[in-house]
């Protein structure tokens, strides 16, 4: 004889576990999908930085010949020509000048793309960073997680609304022997805590992107610190050198 309590309870169990189950793969299947997403913009954004690397090599291996071109305008009194020359020559230095440097072409890439974009929005950015060049976490996931801090910090910016004071400020070199990370920023909110994890108030990329961070710095053992003060947020990441 069925027990129809006990079959209701079954049927009902079952239900739930499958849209348990339903939710976690979709959200593994997004945060995946951003996963990928992210690193073919840092791969694109590398390139670009390499490639500017190789065109101002190929520039100053063409120094001397620009000096020729340069007096020989001068010793035949060409001024016109010459100021068209040195025009065209100041074009092509804008053209392949970066930034930032900091011994590393990804997070030259990653920086230089996000710091230029905070400035377009307003947002005054101070900037120190210097990387090693012998480093165990890949290059891939450092750039993860410095373009999603960055990320995290102009969205904060951006809730501040037209304040002048509206900061982002960065910090990437060595300490205690080990790669430190720090960016801290304007801020209008509390960002809750839940299970000792700080929690987005926005949904969507911006929590994908926490955990992208919380992730990478469990996968080095490396270390993670968000401190939310009055106005300031602020996130501090270590990895072992």
């Amino acid at each position: 004889m069925i027990h129809w309590g006990v079959l209701v309870l079954a049927v009902a169990a079952a239900v739930f576990l499958s849209a348990w189950i339903t939710s976690v793969v979709v959200k593994k299947r997004e945060e995946e999908q951003l996963g990928k997403y992210q690193d073919r913009i840092l791969a694109m954004q590398r390139e670009e930085v390499e490639n500017i690397y190789r065109t101002m090599r190929g520039w100053r291996h063409d120094y001397h010949n620009h000096m020729q071109k340069i007096k020989a305008h001068l010793a035949l009194g060409q001024i016109e020509d010459l100021t068209d020359y040195l025009n065209q020559l100041e074009e092509d230095l804008d053209a392949v000048d970066i930034s930032i440097k900091t011994g590393n072409y990804g997070v030259d890439a990653i920086l230089s793309s996000k710091v230029s974009l905070a400035v377009k929005k307003d947002i005054k950015v101070n900037c120190k960073a210097t990387v090693p060049g012998q480093l165990q976490v890949k290059e891939i996931d450092l750039c993860v997680v410095i373009g999603n801090l960055i990320d995290n910090a102009m969205e904060s910016c951006e809730k501040v609304g037209d304040r002048e004071d509206k900061f982002i400020r960065i910090y990437i070199g060595i300490f205690k022997q080990q790669l430190y990370i720090s960016v801290s920023n304007t801020t209008k909110e509390s960002v809750r805590r839940k299970n000792r994890e700080f929690i987005s108030g926005k949904r969507g990329n911006h929590g994908h992107g926490l955990r992208r961070i919380d992730n990478i710095v469990h996968k080095y053992d490396g270390y993670l610190n968000r401190k939310n003060e009055p106005g300031v947020f602020a996130t501090e990441v270590m990895f072992p050198l």
